[in-house]
């Protein structure tokens, strides 16, 4: 029941923008974010929280759509499609929630290669600027 209430968080929290402050709202201190480019698992809120705010403002165009979402107690799959500078993007988010609602593990996973190569150069971009700012 608690991925109910915690998904109900996220797409408030992807309608908003993807604001930082307003993802740390919902993220647990030790949170986990697997990347769909990222060899090893990044580790605690303020790193998942860039890559999921730089995630909303790369992935987050006009044409991004939830089409498909499986919850089953604390897990949730949210199956998206968008697309990138011409480049059609199919991904899943799997999301693991708290008893309390809180995203304790998020693991995005996109496809085809093209797709995933696209997410790569424009999430490494915004990170960066993001870095800078």
């Amino acid at each position: 029941m608690s991925a109910k209430i915690g998904l109900a968080r996220w797409h408030e929290a992807i309608r908003s923008g993807s604001d930082p402050a307003a993802l740390a709202a919902i993220i647990r201190e030790d949170a986990v974010f697997h990347s769909p480019v990222v060899h090893t698992p990044q580790v605690g809120r303020p790193i998942v929280v860039a890559y999921l705010s730089a995630a909303g403002q790369t992935l987050g165009n006009e044409s991004f759509a939830y089409v498909r979402e499986l919850v089953d107690g604390n897990d949730a799959m949210l199956e998206f499609t968008t697309e990138m500078e011409g480049i059609h993007v199919n991904g899943i988010d799997l999301i693991r929630f708290d008893d309390d609602g809180m995203i304790a593990e998020f693991k995005v996973m996109v496809r085809p290669l093209k797709a995933v190569n696209k997410v790569w150069e424009m999430m490494a971009a915004q990170l960066e600027q993001a870095k800078s700012a």
